[in-house]
């Protein structure tokens, strides 16, 4: 069991028993050549067994049932938000590298700036007093 079942009407219910007729409607049967599937279950398998006369019968794997929409649309949004949780972390690790080279080389610039602000700051007090 676990597989699926394929059962095709091949015959006409004229004639036949009427609990025969509401067994094939039962299975989901309508029009000759029309085929329906389901599960392979016991109860499933008696009701073929009382038409198996009008009834052609096909075992098949079952498939990997599809995802509902309402699933895809879910999975899309964790999705969403996991790129946005990995585009969030990339932020913050590209500015700790920015902020630990910008303490590093810009601190050996910035005492460099000052002391060239000093030394004109200076040197002007300075021309500004001889003259």
């Amino acid at each position: 069991m676990g597989d699926r079942l394929e059962i095709t009407l091949v015959k006409s219910t004229i004639g036949y028993p009427k609990r025969q007729d509401r067994t094939v409607r039962a299975l989901g049967l309508r029009k000759i050549g029309q085929t329906v599937t389901h599960r392979d279950t016991p109860a499933v398998r008696g009701m073929i067994r009382v038409v198996r006369h009008l009834v052609e019968v096909v075992e098949r794997p079952e498939k990997k049932p599809r995802a509902s929409r309402r699933a895809k649309t879910a999975e899309k949004k964790t999705a969403g938000k996991k790129t946005a949780e990995k585009k969030t972390a990339e932020k913050k690790t590209a500015e700790k590298k920015v902020k630990e080279a910008a303490s590093k080389a810009p601190a050996k610039k910035k005492t460099q700036a000052k002391a060239k602000k000093t030394s004109k700051a200076g040197g002007g007090a300075e021309k500004d007093a001889d003259a």
